[in-house]
This record gives structure tokens, C-alpha cells and sequence, in this order.
């Protein structure tokens, strides 16, 4: 999908042949679409901005929504439904018709794929396509498993000395397909008591260049001083950036929040769920670390319950609050009022 390659997908009821517009170009198009008649999938996060879903899909973000392939919807005009960037450029689109998706567990896992690759999730899209007859196309549960936190296994663990911690331990995990590793990192060592534990999502621009536009960086330096405050901890660094979009996605969204739009609404405009991350990843990561009761430092609920879902006792919430500055005020107000976090 990156190399603007067609890519195969079969569903319940069928295949669903697939071009990424992101990285498609008018004669990948021409070639993948001799007459013409692909239509543009399209999630329902994106649609609903181009008033073309209705209140009860918008509901679902990520959910799929096809558009009906018309003369005038060529690539350029396709590229502008896809990519909200183009919105104040060409803020007169359409009329565009929505219509049934055909194999719609395809579709639907079609745009999780487009998450998992990072890449804006639209494509034009064809029924059956050259792999109608399932040789060579990917299965739902194919991408299922790329993303199933039960075959997350520990790749190594070191000795890893910093700042705050001269004895700290780093622990690797990794799945067999997915590029990115988790890690955990060990703080002090069991003493019977519930370790304080962090969900820490991966945040380049917050961890490393020091944003100030959200409170990654602080939260996760704080959160390592009260793990060692504590005597046992363990920090899980989870490889889900953006709240699970990635970082090229999380960019663009920082580009819509720069045009007035706050973090949830810029999630959405993209096409994606308000929160992609999968917290069964951490919950995984605890149970290899035989550590089933804990104490969760965070400020989000959903945290709390998504472990708890996954068979992890959360003894105690430890609020994880920081000031806010002049840059993140927003962001911190819209996580209180819109995700639900206990600021």
C-alpha cells in the first residue's frame, strides 16, 4: 500500500481489489482502473465532513463508506476527499453520491490496514478486481493477527541505567510481523506490593523534541521520578503513536488542530477513530511480566477498564496531572470534556 501497489482483501462475502490514494498517482490510477468505474472508500469520520453520512454512521468513525465513481471523479478530485489538508482549497466538493459497500468486513478491515500502514485511510476500490478468484489476496484474519497483542512474545531484556533509575531493566517484546517494538522498563524490583505502572503511548515530537503542544514529554518524566519515588514500577512504552495513526498522521492532525480544530475533531476529519490505540498490548505485556495486580498511573478511565477487560486487577488509580502552558491548554481541556480523562 506504501509502494502504490493494488492490494487484495477478501471478505465474507467476496474480494475487494484496493488502490491507497495517498500513494497513488493518475496512471497507477489508469492502470489499476481501465474503465473507469473504482469507487472511493472512504471512512465514515471523513464522510460525515463531507456531509455524506448520516448521524448514526458518523457515529462510527472508522466505519466504511463508498462513493459512487462519476466522470468528473478523477484523481485530483479523489486526492480532495481524501486528504483534509485540501479542505480550505477546495471547499466546494461534490455533489457525491454514497452507495452500498460491497464486502463490507473487506472495506471495513481495508481502513484498519490503512491505519496500521500509516497512510491516510481512502482508496478507489473495485469488486472482485485481477485476484477475484482469492489467490493472492490478503484474509481479515491475516490483518487480525498482525495486530493481536496474544502473540506479542519478550525479544530480550538488558540492563538499561538512566537518569532516574542507575538500575533500571528494559524488556523488548515484538510480535512476527510488526515492524515496531514495545518495551517496558523496570524500576527498583518486586517487593510484594502492586508495581506503579504507566501506559505511556510513543510521542516523538513530546518524548524527544520536547512539543509543547501536549504533555507526553512531562508525563513521562514524571511518571519515571514517581516510579522510583515508589521503589517498584514499570514504565510500558507502547508503540502507538498518535493514539494509534502514527506519526505522519498525528502531523496532519497538528495541521487541522493549527486551522481551529481540536484533537478529536482533527481525528475524525482524517478518517480515523477519536482513540486507535489497542491497550490489550499492555495488558499482554504485564501478563508476560507476571504482573496481574497493579497500580495504574494515569488520568484516563479508559485505560483503567481496558485492562481490567483483559484480566489485569487495577488496585488503585493514581491521578497523573500536570500544569498545563500556553500551547497544550486546549488539548489538555478537550481530553477532560471529550475522552473523558479526570483532569
Amino acid at each position: 500500500m506504501r509502494r502504490g501497489w493494488p492490494v487484495a482483501i477478501a471478505g465474507a462475502s467476496g474480494v475487494l481489489t484496493l488502490l491507497a490514494i495517498e500513494s497513488a498517482d493518475p496512471v497507477r490510477l489508469a492502470a489499476f482502473d481501465t474503465e473507469g468505474s473504482a469507487g472511493v472508500l472512504l471512512s465514515a469520520g471523513r464522510a460525515a465532513t463531507l456531509k455524506l453520512a448520516n448521524q448514526r454512521e458518523a457515529a462510527v468513525p472508522d466505519a466504511p463508506v463508498l462513493v459512487a465513481r462519476v466522470a468528473w471523479l478523477n484523481f485530483a478530485a479523489a486526492t480532495a476527499l481524501a486528504d483534509p489538508q485540501f479542505d480550505l482549497a477546495t471547499p466546494m466538493k461534490g455533489p457525491f453520491r454514497a452507495i452500498a459497500v460491497p464486502v463490507a468486513d473487506a472495506a471495513a478491515a481495508a481502513l484498519r490496514l490503512a491505519r496500521i500502514a500509516g497512510i491516510l485511510p481512502a482508496f478507489f476500490v473495485i469488486e472482485g478486481g485481477q485476484d477475484a478468484d482469492n489467490t493472492h489476496a490478503l484474509s481479515i484474519a491475516d490483518i487480525d493477527a498482525h495486530e493481536d497483542a496474544g502473540r506479542l512474545a519478550i525479544a530480550t531484556r538488558a540492563r538499561l541505567p538512566i537518569a532516574h533509575a542507575e538500575d533500571a531493566e528494559i524488556v523488548a517484546f515484538r510480535t512476527p510481523e510488526a515492524a515496531g517494538e514495545h518495551v517496558a522498563l523496570l524500576i527498583g524490583a518486586p517487593d510484594g506490593r502492586p508495581p506503579l505502572v504507566r501506559l505511556h503511548s510513543e510521542c516523538l515530537t513530546g518524548d524527544v523534541l520536547g512539543s509543547l503542544k501536549c504533555d507526553c514529554g512531562p508525563q513521562l518524566d514524571a511518571a519515571l521520578a514517581a516510579m522510583v519515588a515508589d521503589g517498584w514500577g514499570i514504565l510500558l512504552y507502547l508503540r502507538q503513536e498518535g493514539r494509534g495513526i502514527g506519526l505522519v498522521n498525528k502531523l496532519r492532525a497538528y495541521a487541522l488542530q493549527d486551522q481551529g480544530f481540536d484533537t478529536v475533531d482533527a481525528n475524525t476529519r482524517l478518517g480515523f477513530a477519536v482513540d486507535a490505540r489497542d491497550f490489550g498490548v499492555a495488558a499482554r505485556m504485564l501478563a508476560l511480566l507476571k504482573q496481574d495486580r497493579i497500580r495504574l498511573l494515569t488520568n484516563n478511565p479508559a485505560k483503567v477498564a481496558a485492562l481490567e477487560a483483559a484480566g489485569v486487577e487495577v488496585v488503585e488509580r493514581v491521578p497523573h496531572a500536570l500544569p498545563a502552558n500556553a500551547h497544550n491548554a486546549r488539548y489538555l481541556a478537550t481530553k477532560r470534556d471529550r475522552t473523558g480523562h479526570q483532569l
